[in-house]
């Protein structure tokens, strides 16, 4: 049956059919091929992926994020971040970096990070002088903070589907984010420097405090959201709840951006996006099943154990792994069917499921900025009109910088658990 599985999904994805569909008809052919297995179980198991209440987290934090984009929290971190790192060599392109690792903390998502702040952005840098391919580059790389820094959506999933405290994710993914971010920026200054970009006006400490005062709403929900899961207040699920109602007063009452006819849209909007992920994640775990039930994961057990029984030996390998599934596939749908396999194989190297995890999802996050299809790219190439080949040759330097970001936090676990482990 596994057989079946793996050539079928392979087919279907040589032809060009969006992974989701992929699996669920590799997944379908499998069942049917095996004999012997009421098809009905197929309906019975995708029901059974997405039947979780950790999982309505997702649509909330997918509603709250797009609240929030729509109700001016983008123009506002924008300007904020700009007050404060505008006026260094490569102003515009700090900017980018900064205001994505605000607004990840808002919305939780990569691809909505890059289409909120690039089209703000990207023609903000080209009429500043900065290349078109610089400013689509920077954007598409420092959209992948929008799933590092909590909250995160693949967070939840790992979460979901490892049986690991989506709470202790959340913390994991603060100083991982930082340490990126951070990266990101110095790279930035050291090219716009090499090719002379034009830094912004030096904003005065009045207008500092202004911009800040005018962020400060969007600022303090990442803080109602950790404050209130450690704090004991409420779960991760319920915080993406709490998340929903007041990025709805800020937008509709507060800064009055969001109109009462606005909103249904808003909410439909949201409804198609949370149903496209709810349907990846049930076909997603179907075929984890079959895999499951052919004793697959035993069998990738076996395989890593053979190759060495050293972690270093073996987080080299997933990561090279995990770096050449990130270029090819969907995030969310990568770590449902390989979260449950690899975790296992990791705590027998002693490695902790929290630590395996950011691994995972930064590994997956640098896919999202690679080619061939990752959705950041295409949303950037779209705003800054240019073409894939042009956005690739930029974004290489990037790249290896957060391969470097990446080995620092495969093999210094402390970066990713010092947050988990003192809130304990």
């Amino acid at each position: 049956m596994s057989t079946i599985l793996f050539l079928s999904l392979g087919g279907f994805l040589i032809l060009g059919v969006p992974i989701a569909i992929a699996m669920g008809l590799a997944s379908a052919l499998a069942v049917w091929w095996g004999g012997g297995i009421p098809l009905i179980i197929m309906a019975q198991r995708e029901f059974t992926s997405i039947d979780s209440f950790p999982l309505m987290a997702i649509p909330f934090f997918i509603l709250a994020g797009t609240l929030m984009e729509i109700g001016g929290i983008s123009r506002r971190l924008v300007a904020f971040a700009n007050a404060l790192t505008g006026h260094i060599t490569g102003g515009l392109g700090l900017v980018a970096v900064v205001t994505s690792m605000f607004f990840a903390a808002i919305s939780g998502s990569s691809a909505a990070t890059v289409a909120a702040l690039g089209s703000i952005l990207i023609p903000a840098m080209v009429r500043r002088g900065y290349h078109r391919n610089f400013g689509g580059a920077v954007q598409a790389v420092s959209g992948e903070l929008g799933v590092i820094i909590p909250p995160s959506i693949p967070m939840i999933l790992y979460g979901v589907t490892t049986e690991t405290s989506i709470g202790d994710m959340f913390m994991a993914g603060v100083i991982p984010g930082l340490l990126i971010g951070f990266s990101l920026m110095i790279t930035v200054y050291f090219i716009a420097k090499k090719r002379g970009y034009q830094s912004e006006e030096k904003v005065s400490w009045a207008g500092r405090w202004k911009a800040f005062k005018d962020a400060l709403l969007a600022l303090f929900m990442p803080v109602i959201i950790l404050g209130g899961i450690y704090g004991g207040v409420f779960t991760p699920t319920e915080a993406a709840g709490v998340a929903v109602a007041y990025a709805f007063v800020i937008g509709v009452f507060v800064y009055k951006e969001i109109k009462w006819k606005d909103v249904l849209s808003l909410f439909g909007q949201s409804a198609i996006t949370s149903s496209i992920i709810m349907f990846i994640i049930a076909n997603a775990g179907l075929f984890g099943w079959i895999l499951s039930r052919e004793g697959v994961p035993q069998k990738v057990a076996a395989f890593f154990t053979d190759i060495s029984s050293n972690a270093f030996v073996f987080l080299l390998v997933i990561n090279a792994l995990l770096l050449i599934v990130g270029m090819f596939f969907e995030t969310g749908a990568s770590i449902i069917i390989l979260a449950p396999l690899l975790t296992p194989v990791a705590a027998q190297f002693g490695i902790d499921p929290v630590h395996f995890g950011m691994i995972m999802i930064v590994n997956l996050a640098m896919g999202m900025c690679t080619p061939p299809v990752g959705v950041n790219l295409f949303i950037s190439c779209q705003i800054a009109e240019i073409t894939l080949e042009d956005i690739t040759k930029a974004i290489l330097p990037f790249i290896l910088v957060l391969i470097v970001d990446l080995m620092i936090i495969s093999y210094i676990p402390q970066v990713s658990m010092w947050l988990p482990n003192l809130f304990k």
